[in-house]
């Protein structure tokens, strides 16, 4: 099959020989529609590492995609073959304490697209198991159904937030997961959404996307603005983003981290402390795909005005490329064409 391939920093080739795994007889073989460019095969891409996954090999990136089923293994009814679906991109054990638990993200034997040694979807065909190939309504498009990847961080988000109806939130960073989350808060009921971003193109965006207000933090001392908010979410990974934004959130509120930033910063702990104030991150997503299927299927999200670049397989590069212009903001890959 045709795949983009990155080997190495900065370079991503364009093969034609590139071979997937055998399929099991609980997956799917899936002919792959879309797939959004994240921070994370970007980073990859410029880096070739996040943290402590690092890229030793040739990788294939892509972890946000749809397509279609063209085969089952023999665990799987036929009838399957020919849905359009969206794809959970992680294989976990099920046998593990946290799989058991029922938090599968956490599972440590996880296999998660593009995150090495694990193929991602810059392909034409990928495998994934059943249960994990969602089915979506024919009214939604492969880009958006793409997307209920990163909307499914954002559902995650506001459900360890506790974003209630009435609810105030203060978001920082107003990229392509910020303006996610601003739609899911307004989707779940928040009554104010504060969006802060250093670029002003950015920051007239979120107003459209479900932010009560923007701020300039060059501008605007979040810390002592009197926000009072009840949750703070930080999709920016700046230190200091995260240091106002924890400053910023009302006693007994909490502060959820996102954002792909420093290993290690200091934080507020005397606030943290006296105000009782929850701080925890995120780490992908458990069963999130049927309430992101929803929130698209009724209108209160809308996924496809998210697109700004479309890019063929053969122009891999240029997708990953495309995060530097400040009017971009979703990029998305057709392996088999538009």
């Amino acid at each position: 099959m045709r795949a983009s391939v990155l080997t190495g920093a900065d370079d991503t080739q364009h093969r034609g020989t590139c071979r997937r795994r055998p399929m099991a007889s609980d997956e799917v073989l899936v002919e792959v529609a879309a797939v959004g460019v994240c921070g994370s095969d970007t980073h990859y891409y410029r880096h070739g590492r996040i943290g402590d996954f690092v890229v030793t090999g040739p990788l294939i990136l892509g972890h946000e995609l749809s397509g279609r089923i063209v085969a089952v293994g023999e665990e799987v009814p036929e009838s399957r073959i020919g849905e359009r679906v969206a794809i959970e991109p992680q294989k976990n054990c099920r046998r593990c304490r946290e799989c058991r638990a029922g938090r599968y993200n956490l599972c440590p034997n996880m296999e998660f697209y593009a995150t090495p040694p694990i193929d991602g979807a810059f392909a034409q065909y990928c495998v994934i198991r059943t249960e994990f190939a969602h089915r979506v309504p024919d009214s939604m498009s492969d880009e958006a159904a793409a997307l209920l990847e990163p909307l499914s961080v954002a559902v995650t988000t506001m459900r360890k937030a506790g974003v209630t109806p009435g609810s105030s939130m203060l978001i920082a960073g107003a990229g392509p997961i910020g303006i996610i989350c601003a739609q899911a808060a307004r989707a779940f009921g928040a009554a104010e959404i504060i969006v802060t971003d250093l670029v002003p193109e950015r920051r007239e965006r979120a107003l459209s996307y479900g932010a009560t207000r923007v701020l300039d933090p060059r501008e605007t001392d979040v810390a002592t603005a009197g926000l009072d908010v009840n949750a703070f979410v930080d999709a920016s990974g700046s230190p200091h983003a995260v240091m106002s934004g924890i400053k910023a959130v009302r006693p007994a509120g909490t502060a959820v981290l996102v954002g792909l930033g420093s290993s290690e910063m200091t934080l507020p702990v005397e606030h943290i402390q006296n105000l009782e104030i929850t701080v925890t991150g995120i780490f992908r997503y458990t069963d999130t795909w049927p309430a992101a299927i929803h929130l698209v299927a009724s209108g209160q999200v809308d996924l496809d005005s998210l697109v700004t670049g479309r890019f063929g397989l053969e122009r891999a590069d240029e997708a990953l490329e495309s995060d530097l212009d400040p009017n971009s903001l979703k990029s998305v890959v057709y392996p088999n064409g538009q």
